[in-house]
């Protein structure tokens, strides 16, 4: 059974395609935060980010380039937001890789996640554990 953007990648489900090639296509988000908002997909299936070979994320990120710079070109929108949901608990909800470019406005209501500081040591500890050498 295919995934829902595997479905639509083959034509079996009708999308709004902004931009397509060999290698990944775009169409619009069905429920955008703003209207423009467009998933760029890989044509390869990759459940997420790190599954995706290098060459297939250097090109799938070109083209979240291009959807950006048509974004701000043709809905004269002022910045925009390049998002990916890596894993269901960091909200994915489509097992494809996926990116979100999603056209921002001024007063648009859409807010950054909230921050934290770090407590005492945590920052040291943290970075022992994670730091690529």
């Amino acid at each position: 059974m295919f995934c829902i953007f595997c479905k639509i990648i083959a034509g079996e489900i009708p999308s709004y395609k902004v931009y397509e090639d060999e290698s990944a296509l775009a169409f619009l988000d069905i429920n955008p935060v703003n209207p423009g908002h467009t998933l760029v997909v890989s044509k390869k299936h990759f459940v997420n980010f790190e599954e995706a070979d290098e060459e297939t994320l250097c090109q799938v990120i070109k083209i979240v380039k291009k959807i950006g710079l048509s974004l701000k070109k043709n809905l004269a929108v002022p910045g925009y937001n390049v998002a990916v949901n890596n894993d269901p608990v960091a909200g994915q909800a489509v097992l494809h890789l996926h990116f979100h470019v999603i056209p921002r406005l001024d007063n648009d209501g859409l807010k950054p996640w909230p921050h934290q500081e770090y407590q005492e040591n945590q920052a040291e500890e943290v970075l022992n554990k994670i730091k690529i050498n």
